[in-house]
């Protein structure tokens, strides 16, 4: 774990109420709990409090934004094989006020193999009424 990592999940153990990732005012905190979600694969608190979310996952045609119970079992079905091995934030970059994305690597090996493989994960988040809401998962090799 990266101690940039290391230091967003702290903040989120503090000011988290648990399993919900939606009540987190910062950004950061927000990252570091999707950061955790996705290692430990519990999607559907990776998609709380998103009205719509936009995924781009190899194997899946680019879609519109889907509602999160769609979004909920598209990543879940992407995830099942794999045993993670790492998910590191690289960066989180602002394109608007109310906009930004984090960047993660991604480590997981396929279960029943030795092969470990790597793609990079992009969270995008909108600010709305004060929290910072998952719309877009876009993963690239």
């Amino acid at each position: 774990m990266t101690r940039t990592l290391g230091i967003l999940l702290a903040a989120a153990a503090c000011m988290a109420r648990p399993g919900a990732l939606t009540a987190q005012g910062t950004l950061a905190v927000a990252v570091a709990g999707a950061a955790e979600a996705w290692m430990q694969h519990r999607v559907r608190d990776l998609i709380e409090g998103s009205d719509t979310v936009r995924l781009r996952i190899p194997g899946l045609a680019a879609s519109s934004a889907v509602r999160p119970g769609q979004a909920v079992r598209l990543l879940e079905e992407y995830l099942k094989e794999a045993e993670e091995l790492g998910f590191s934030l690289r960066g989180i970059r602002h394109v608007a006020a109310d906009h930004a994305y984090a960047e993660f690597g991604r480590r997981f090996q396929v279960r029943g193999t030795s092969d470990v493989r790597e793609e990079t994960v992009f969270l995008g988040y909108r600010q709305l009424s004060g929290a910072w809401r998952l719309r877009e998962v876009r993963i690239a090799p």
